[in-house]
């Protein structure tokens, strides 16, 4: 029996402290009873905070009585329910300030005479009978407040003293003497204020009291919501409840932890918080609180809580929270059900005669059901959890611990984020203390989890089912809470209505203390003789049984059995084993791969652990040397594989054979195998310790306790077989589990005697110890390491978490060595501490949890350092004798074979070739032998970095394999770890180094060094890698081998290198600099700004005389380079920063000393660049271009006719510049000359000497030009179509300052004379008007029209003049188009272009190579090389080239415009984009000669900065390497896929020209202009000219040549020729889109054989020993595409025909011809090989189509570009209202420009805007931008045309082409407007918006996915771009949805920007857009 009431408190307003300033006031304690505390209840302090939850406040009238419970905890965890009912009580105020004071303060209250003050009536108890509180509550108010005639002091008192409430299960009347009937009765009690009052307490104390909570919280928030919570609520989340109501706060948290059971919650928990404890809510730990919504604000700054509105009924869950729900099954079968129990009518909604059915189901009968769900829910989570607990002790008390590892494993939920978190969480463990005793008091929870398993799999399919066995453990649950039949009718008074608003009504009086004591004390002597009758209230007890274990879960050797039949795998593992023991280590050698593969299976290692057992069974432990070896590497495989599983099983097997296995070193000296298998980090798991420790405690408990009869069974039992029943399995299913014992034993206890119970705890207590002692030991032998001074194999977890696994190998040389990265030298009384605090923690723990007395742990702590000095005595003598073993046999190292002039820089180094993340040489999955690993040396050359070894395999070790890449391709080296990877690779050797070399080749080294390779060696091959990998000077590359430098150039490239970039210029100089010198005087300046530090040249407008040689020479002979005097120059023009281009763009930076300094080549030379100091400081070096000639000595100066041999000028011969006369003077009429103004390089220095431009542009009008684009690359020819005449021009991108500004601030009078010729100029077979591409040459970026190529003005003011297209397309940057207007020039436009800059294409080169060339294996099947392909954008920016130059090809060959393309500087995307565009239209270019001299133009001559971009230099190594021509080489590559016919050069010869443009060995990939190759020219071989005096120039030795090498390799077989060539059209129209795209196979290509194929000498030495006998056409070759190189060793006919024909013309006496003779001889022969002369019907189809996507892919490009350039309209703006219009006179719409005809045109309406006045045709109206910028004008428009003013040319929209004009009229037509697919969908808003329906329109065509108001409104709300689309999938409800739509016609839509959301009618409507939209994205 206990009280109902503990205290009883009466709560006021506290006057005192009503100034204090709190802003919630404060109450006070104003009588409490009893006033002393109970002995086992003491007083809670604080109550009056919860009393008023949201504050002490005085009122101006009187409020209702209010009632809730707030509960409490006090220390012991212990809840205490505190009843409050609160009432307003009359208080009469005085005035809070004098009269006299007139000014109030702002905020303060103002106190009427009569206000109102609350008090609260507050009962106390712990027992949760919340109905019966209110009731006593309110019987004391009723009695104050309506002066009843009983004392309020016995009120109190008997609710204190006189109430006892039985316990669970009582009380009971006995219905026979056996109390197997009983029958429950109410507690009936009365208080004394004339009620009758009864209460019933439940059967069972265990199960949760809900009434209706559950009921009513699942109805505030949903299924779904309320499965959210209590998710979160078992997996300790912070959960947060709002309401406006206190009692609905307590009832929620209520509810949440009812559905918690049997788990109960144990940390915060406040239902009901105070405002004034808000910061509680900052607590880190989890909580489930309650706050009142008025504290709204304070929620809105909790990251980290899940906040549930129970009035909104919705939850909210923050973003940085993962919320976990339980698996999608378990989940799925809930949902389900408690919609079948909430929403019974659901399944006969849409019967057409559905029968009638009783809804009115109590409240408390769906709340009982809905917990009954959940309890299944706890049960199916569970399920079988007894058999993985674990008994330690059954006597005094039962000590259990649970295993979750082995838990988890065994249900195949490893890795499953929700069941590990309740797992591990404070209430499970509680849960198991609590109830894993096996003989205990069961309830219904203990039932449901036994037989869960049955129950849901004979509830599959049936639902019916499934509600009956709910319903049925609902009933158990409702009649726990009301066990009484017959009901009771209670009498409670209520107060009299509206007693409350009583203004006349006392206060609450003061109760006498006496008085409410003496009634507390009769009640207490009452109860005290009541308890003596034992007749007068009977209570039945549970009785305890034996707990039922449930289902048991399938043993995993059981399960995998069942679907593992490899018998063969098996066998030849006991094969192995034999041959092993047998000492038959030959045989057993050639089995050994093929087991340590078999290795990753766990059912082999099961075996193996099973065989090795039973040979130390058989006492055949001592091994001989190689025995162990093997032995040992078998032990550390397995345990490899088996370290990262959390249930320890087999590392638990091994611990007995890795302590029996052993050698004899020497006499006396005996080595274990423990000592070679200590690196494993299972060992210095603390977890694996007390796993395994529990596991043989339990095992010998349960000895202790079985029977004769049962310990004689187990006798013949082996110490591997393992149980099923026991936690880590080690007793068979026939055998009682420990837990059974444990029963019997803890049932048998209370029989026992005192001595035999002390006996039994004493036993138990000594297997502890002795299992403690035993354990110790072994911690020993695995903790402490073979050679004391290594230090610890691992680093102590103290946590049980493994870390990186280091494991040594089982040879004695490796298996003492130690991994020094990862630890740190450490003497033996270092390492013998840390032992021994490792090993006195784990006693520690075990101990005290198995209740070991204190005095044997002491023991156990004293003897702990005698083991550890003692066993490292040992391991001393077993150290020294391990290093007198004879070392490990290594394979002889290979040498690789070198180039000419190769040079070793570093010999062999040691070690194995790992396999990285590609499939390639593993073997494995791939098919064929393992040639990965292989065991070799790695070299370090001038060249290349080469590994060279053979395959560790024994079925492939007697190849060689040999992976190299060049070393300036090298793109990133770092350290791994390989400490763990001896024995996952099966490697014989221990590796503490290792080393990743990454190259932009693609190729992947992973070098895992041998232990002879110390650490320093190491360290000095990364050191040189990146010495020769970024030389000083480029002059120091294996390219200029055996050459001579001049002094003067290397006086200047060490100059260059200290200013080799802007920012280091800006760092030695800006940093530095102070004062500025100006024209010999010095003068203060102020730093500049940031904005005011970089400066730009303004070049004069007439060039200076180069200086004589004379002076050159004195220049030179100087003493110092400061003596250097140049002349003064004019003042520099200051940009901002943001206007200069990135760092990748070469800047010049000038001060107005006038000297020069670049970063682009050798422009530090003394002779035009100096640096003077004075007083400390320092000034900018000065860059121009105009004195560059003075770098050039007289014999350098370049002459026309040495520059007539270069390819470039012949191919502008060619092309028919110039042909017919004088290079640089043309006839008299021709269009264009090459000009010979860069000839010195003076204009830029960047471009070619000789560039094509019109005839009618002087040199000086050249040279202005210029300054307008960067780096002076001012527009060129370079293309011209042989049929339209169309010109492809190059330049760079415009300065930020317009042309004409520029021009005009120049002090030149010949600028108008200059411009008069252009426009004088005009040509008659270029197709356009020159006047128009002139000053397109010229044009101000502020000049360029946003709205077309024609303008209003021009459609309405010349009406005799038809507009044409553009002659000239201009496509540059997006930023360069909001300066640009071209009014002035008609038949210009501008088209912006959104390209990718380097620095996104040296990103996308980063993901590409890890895509392509993984250091791992890809795992993650959400992450496969697809998806890291497209991951990197590498596709997409190919397919941004190969468009922008197919809008160039149809531009140009169709519609007969000229192209020119603007772009950054010029040289990098602006060069691909010509590059590919030429290929594409000219079929010279496809050719290997065209090829060539493509490359040579565009690349060479037009100044790719191939030095800059490849990093060749150390100089530029921080600008990384940006892959922009081996980007234009893929492009190539795409086209030649897709016409393999069409190109004279195979692919190969793509691959050939990207591997060695980095690899540095020849000198046509180096240095970044045509200038610097002259000036490389010139120096480089000065010496041989000085040698020689009498060879002329002409003969001297040229440079290295990458195309004489080609030329030499093409002479004498056809390696780069394609033999499938028959071209058969001019232009090429490649597909763009991704499905016609391929990843190029250059990426993913290996040849382990020989190593890279590009190298043709290395390479046929090293396939020269396949050659020696020839192979004829019958005969056969397995080749290994993952060794071999396929394209090269594949036969081919062609070839061996073309061989055969050689031999013969030998044999025959003939002189041998070329093999290009011979073949086109031998294709005359073959009419089918005679190119096609006509094609075929299909093949004119085919490019019909491909000129229609070519087409269609230009059309967006422009389209595209004018949306961007689209000036928006100012102000707001409205749509327009058209309404249909009779006209009167002749009007021209304003959009066509086409006469509006009136009303005597039938079938012809106008259409008028009534706000602005807009005419327009009828089929006009939807292609008019929807943009009215003149509302409320109706003015008409005058019939004559008019010029409009500058504001409505803008606003007037691009016009279009009319109909009649020929070409691409579509370019500025709008596409038409197509529906796919149409209907309403509801769409949610941004953000905080709603969901409101639209009609959505999906346009096929364009891509779109339009949404309008309603179906029939013409304007459009928005447009979502499905090329931004991401991803379309259903989706679960979102809160705010509307009510009445289906749950599952949510689907989301992401997109790049943003995610949206959308909901259909019906779910098949839902599917049907997904579907129509999946169908555009693909």
């Amino acid at each position: 029996m206990s009280r109902l009431a503990d205290y009883f408190v009466v709560v006021g307003y506290d006057h005192e402290k009503e100034q204090s300033g709190s802003p919630y006031g404060c109450g006070k304690i104003l009588q409490r009873f009893p006033e002393k505390d109970w002995e086992d209840v003491p007083f809670i302090q604080g109550i009056d905070l919860f009393c008023q939850p949201g504050g002490w406040k005085l009122l101006s009238k009187a409020l209702e009585p209010t009632f809730f419970i707030a509960v409490l905890t006090d220390i012991e965890a212990e809840r205490h329910y505190c009843a409050v009912l609160t009432f307003s009580e009359a208080v009469k105020m005085t005035p809070t300030r004098p009269d006299d004071v007139e000014e109030e303060l702002e905020g303060a209250l103002v106190h009427h005479t009569m206000m109102f003050a609350p008090k609260s009536l507050v009962i106390i108890s712990r027992l949760s009978y919340f109905e019966t509180l209110k009731n006593c509550l309110g019987l004391i108010y009723t009695s104050y407040i309506d002066s009843l005639d009983v004392p309020l002091e016995t009120l109190v008192g008997n609710i204190l003293g006189h109430i006892q409430v039985p316990p669970a299960n009582g009380p009971q009347n006995l219905l026979n003497d056996t109390q197997e009937s009983v029958e429950h009765e109410w507690v009936r009690f009365s208080i004394g204020a004339g009620d009758r009052q009864a209460l019933q307490p439940p059967l069972s104390d265990t199960l949760p009291v809900t009434g209706c909570k559950v009921a009513v919280l699942t109805q505030q928030l949903g299924i779904r919501n309320v499965l959210c919570l209590y998710s979160a609520a078992i997996t300790d989340n912070k959960i947060l409840f709002h309401s406006n109501s206190y009692t609905r706060l307590t009832e929620a948290c209520t509810a949440l932890l009812s559905l918690l059971f049997p788990l109960k919650y144990s940390y915060v928990y406040i239902p009901i918080l105070p405002a004034a404890l808000t910061e509680v809510l900052s607590t880190p730990t989890p909580f489930i609180m309650g706050v009142h919504s008025s504290l709204r604000n304070e929620m809105a700054e909790l990251l980290d809580v899940i906040i549930a509105d129970l009035d909104g009924g919705c939850i909210s869950i923050p973003e940085c929270i993962s919320l976990f729900l339980p698996r999608e099954d378990i989940l799925q079968r809930s949902q389900d059900h408690l919609t079948l129990v909430l929403n019974p009518e659901l399944k006969r909604a849409d019967l057409a005669f559905p029968s009638p059915v009783d809804s009115n189901t109590k409240a408390e009968i769906t709340d009982k059901e809905i917990r009954a769900i959940f309890l299944r829910l706890q049960a199916e989570l569970l399920m079988g959890y007894r058999s993985c607990l674990t008994l330690i002790r059954i006597h005094p008390e039962p000590v259990i611990t649970f295993n979750k590892g082995l838990f988890m494993f065994q249900r195949s939920l490893v890795g499953e984020e929700f069941l590990s978190k309740v797992l591990d969480s404070m209430s499970f463990a509680g849960y198991v203390n609590e109830k894993g005793p096996p003989y205990r008091v069961c309830n219904i929870f203990d039932k449901l989890v036994a037989n869960i398993a049955d129950t849901v799999s004979q509830e599959e399919g049936h639902p019916e089912r499934a509600l009956k066995n709910i319903r049925d453990v609902g009933d158990y649950l409702f009649i726990n809470e009301n066990p009484t039949k017959t009901a009771y009718l209670e009498k409670i008074p209520r107060p009299t209505e509206g007693a409350h608003t009583r203004i006349n009504q006392m206060p609450f009086p003061h109760l006498d203390e006496t008085l409410v004591g003496d009634v507390i004390e009769d009640g207490l002597n009452k109860a005290i003789l009541q308890s003596l009758n034992q007749k007068a209230s009977k209570v039945r007890h549970q009785k305890a049984q034996n707990v039922p274990l449930g289902t048991k879960i399938s043993r995993y050797e059981d399960r995998m059995n069942a679907i593992n039949n490899s018998a063969r795998r098996l066998e030849v593992l006991k094969t192995c084993i034999g041959h092993i023991f047998d000492n038959r280590i030959l045989d057993a050698k050639k089995l050994f791969p093929a087991v340590l593969r078999s290795l990753k299976s766990r059912v082999t290692r099961l075996a193996l652990v099973r065989r090795l057992a039973l040979h130390v069974q058989e006492n055949r432990a001592v091994l001989e040397q190689q025995q162990f070896d093997m032995v040992v590497r078998l032990i550390n495989c397995a345990l490899q594989e088996d370290s990262s599983s959390e249930e320890y099983s087999l590392s638990m097997a091994m611990l007995p054979l890795i302590t029996a296995f052993c050698r004899k070193l020497c006499t006396g000296v005996i080595q274990f195998a423990y000592s070679c298998t200590q690196d494993h980090p299972v060992w210095a798991s603390l977890r694996f310790w007390e796993t395994a420790f529990y596991q043989d405690v339990e095992i010998n408990i349960r000895q202790l306790y079985i029977s004769e009869c049962d310990t004689k069974c187990d006798s013949n039992d082996t110490f591997t077989e393992s149980p099923s029943n026991s936690a880590n399995g080690f007793i068979t299913s026939s055998e009682r589990s420990p837990l059974e014992i444990a029963a019997e034993q803890l049932r048998l206890w209370g029989t026992r005697d005192r001595d035999e119970q002390d006996k039994m705890v004493q036993n138990e207590e000594s297997i502890v110890y002795s299992q403690a002692i035993h354990y110790a030991n072994r911690m020993v032998c695995m903790r402490v390491p073979l050679d004391i001074q290594r230090g610890l194999k691992n680093s102590i977890f103290m946590d049980g978490e493994s870390g990186s696994s280091k494991l040594s190998s089982s040879s004695v040389s490796g298996s003492d060595s130690y991994n020094a990265e990862s630890t740190f030298e450490s003497d033996s009384n270092d390492v013998s501490h840390q032992v021994i605090k490792f090993i006195s923690r784990f006693v520690d723990k075990v101990c005290t949890e198995a209740g070991v007395a204190s005095e044997h742990l002491k023991n156990l702590h004293a003897m702990i350092p005698g083991m550890v000095a003692m066993h490292i005595e040992t391991l001393d003598a077993v150290n020294r004798e391990s290093k007198r073993l004879p070392p490990i046999k290594k394979p002889k190292i290979l040498k690789p074979s070198l180039l000419p002039g190769e040079e070793k820089i570093m010999d062999g180094l040691r070690g194995y070739l790992l396999p990285d993340g590609r499939e390639d040489g593993i073997g494995g999955v791939m098919g064929g032998p393992a040639y990965l690993p292989a065991e070799g040396a790695i070299f370090l050359t001038s060249y290349r970095v080469i590994f060279k070894g053979t395959p560790i395999d024994i079925q492939a070790c007697e190849q060689v394999v040999t992976r190299s890449f060049p070393v300036s391709a090298l793109f990133k080296e770092k350290k791994i770890t390989v400490g763990g990877l001896a024995n996952s690779l099966h490697l014989e050797q221990f590796m503490q180094e290792g080393l990743q070399l990454r190259s932009v080749t693609f190729q992947l080294l992973k070098i895992a060094f041998d232990e002879e390779v110390g650490a320093e060696r190491v360290e000095l091959f990364r050191k040189m890698c990146g010495r020769i990998r970024y030389p000083q000077s480029l002059y120091q590359t294996f390219a200029f081998h055996g050459s001579t430098v001049s002094p003067l150039l290397s006086v200047q490239m060490k100059q260059k290198e200290k200013t080799a970039t802007l920012r280091k210029l800006a760092t030695k100089t800006l940093a530095r600099g102070k004062k500025v010198v100006t024209g010999g005087s010095h003068h203060k300046t102020k730093l500049p700004s940031r904005k005011d530090r970089y400066l730009l040249p303004v070049e004069p407008l007439v060039p200076q005389r180069p200086p004589s040689a004379a002076t050159l020479q004195r220049q030179m002979n100087a003493a110092s380079l400061d003596s250097i005097t140049v002349d003064s120059r004019p003042n520099s023009v200051l940009y901002e920063e943001e206007d200069l281009s990135n760092d990748d763009s070469q800047m010049r930076v000038r001060s107005r000393a006038g000297s020069y300094s670049s970063d682009l080549g050798f422009d530090a030379s003394p002779r035009w660049g100096r640096r003077s100091r004075s007083q400390g400081g320092s000034f900018l070096s000065v860059i121009e271009e105009n004195d560059v000639t003075a770098t050039l000595k007289p014999i350098d100066v370049l002459t026309t006719d040495k520059l007539q041999k270069k390819l470039y000028v012949q191919d502008y011969q060619r092309l028919g510049f110039n042909i017919s006369s004088g290079m640089m003077r043309p006839k008299l009429g021709e269009a264009f000359r090459i000009s010979e103004v860069n000839i010195h390089f003076e204009v830029s220095r960047s471009y070619p000497s000789l560039v094509v431009v019109p005839s009618a542009l002087s040199d000086d009008s050249i040279r202005r030009l210029a300054k307008c684009h960067r780096q002076y690359r001012f527009p060129a020819i370079t293309w011209r179509h042989p049929g339209t005449k169309a010109l492809l021009l190059r330049s760079s991108g415009f300065h930020g300052k317009g042309m004409m500004g520029r021009i005009k601030s120049a002090p030149n009078p010949s600028t108008r004379a200059t411009l008069g010729k252009m426009s004088s100029f005009r040509s008659g077979g270029s197709g356009f008007n020159s006047t128009s591409m002139a000053k397109n040459l010229t044009l101000a970026p502020q000049s360029v029209s946003r709205n077309g190529s024609v303008t209003d003005y021009d459609l309405a003011s010349k009406k005799d003049q038809d507009p044409r297209k553009a002659a000239l397309y201009i496509f540059g940057e997006k930023s360069q188009s909001r300066a640009f207007k071209m009014e002035q020039f008609n038949k210009c436009d501008f088209i912006p272009y959104d390209f990718y800059e380097t620095r996104h294409v040296k990103n996308s080169l980063k993901k590409l190579m890890k895509a392509c060339v993984p250091s791992n294996l890809l795992t993650d099947p959400e992450c496969g090389f697809h998806k890291l392909v497209e991951d990197s954008e590498w596709m997409v920016q190919i397919q941004s080239i190969m468009q922008l130059a197919g809008a160039a090809v149809d531009l140009m060959d169709l519609q007969g415009s000229s192209v020119m393309f603007s772009f950054e500087d010029g040289w990098d995307f602006t060069t691909q984009v010509v590059s590919l565009a030429q290929i594409l239209m000219d079929p010279y270019y496809r050719t290997l000669e065209g090829f060539q001299s493509l490359i040579e133009k565009e690349w060479l001559a037009f100044g790719h900065r191939f030095t800059h971009r490849s990093n060749q230099t150390g100089a530029h190594q921080a600008s990384g390497f940006a892959p922009v021509f081996l980007q234009f080489l893929d492009s190539v590559h795409q086209v030649h896929s897709q016409f393999p016919l069409s190109f004279e050069f195979n692919q190969y010869f793509l691959k050939m020209i990207a591997y060695h443009h980095v690899s540095n060995r020849f000198q046509t990939f180096m240095l970044d202009s045509e200038y610097e190759r002259f000036e490389a020219a010139t120096h480089v071989f000065e010496d041989k000219l000085t040698s020689h005096p009498g060879e002329s120039q002409d003969d001297k030795g040229p440079m290295r040549s990458f195309w004489e090498y080609i030329n030499k390799i093409n002479n004498k077989q056809p390696l780069f020729y394609n033999l499938a060539f028959a071209p058969h059209t001019s232009v090429l129209r490649p597909y763009t889109n991704f499905s016609s795209l391929r990843i190029w196979d250059y990426f993913r290509q290996e040849d382990l054989a020989g190593g890279p194929s590009f190298d043709r000498e290395l390479f046929e030495l090293a396939t020269a020993e396949d050659k020696e006998v020839p192979l004829l056409p019958s005969d056969r070759r397995v080749i290994n595409n993952c060794y071999d190189n396929a394209t090269q060793a594949e036969p081919d006919m062609h070839m061996w025909l073309l061989e055969e024909m050689l031999q013969l013309e030998g044999d025959l006496g003939r002189t041998p011809q070329h093999w290009k003779t011979r073949l086109d001889r031998a294709q005359k022969s073959f009419p089918s090989r005679v190119r096609m002369k006509s094609l075929s019907v299909k093949i004119k189809e085919a490019q019909m189509q491909s000129i229609t996507a070519h087409k269609k892919t230009t059309i967006d490009i422009l389209v595209k570009g004018k949306n961007i350039i689209e000036p928006q309209p100012k102000g707001f703006a409205a749509h327009h209202h058209f309404e249909a219009h009779s006209y009167m006179t002749p009007t021209d719409c304003d959009y066509c420009s086409q006469l509006l005809f009136g009303a005597v045109k039938q079938g012809c309406k106008g259409m008028k805007c009534s706000d602005c006045g807009f005419n327009a045709h009828e089929d006009c109206v939807p292609k008019i931008p929807k943009q009215c910028v003149r509302k409320g004008s109706t003015k008409e428009p005058s019939t004559g045309p008019s010029r409009p003013t500058s504001d409505e040319v803008v606003t007037a929209g691009t016009p279009v082409t009319p109909a009649g004009v020929s070409g691409y009229d579509e370019f500025h037509a709008k596409i038409g407007e197509t529906r796919s697919h149409e209907g309403y969908l509801n769409k949610r808003g941004a953000r905080l918006k709603g969901w409101k329906q639209r009609w959505f329109v999906l346009d096929a065509q364009k891509h779109q996915l339009r949404y309008y108001e309603t179906r029939n409104d013409p304007h459009c709300k928005g447009i979502i771009d499905l090329k931004e689309v991401e991803s379309v999938q259903p989706a679960f409800p979102t809160a705010g949805a509307p009510k009445k739509c289906d749950e599952s016609a949510f689907f989301d839509l992401k997109t790049t920007r943003r995610a949206y959301n959308f909901v259909a009618d019906t779910k098949p409507a839902a599917e049907e857009w997904i579907s129509r939209i999946q169908d555009c994205l693909s």
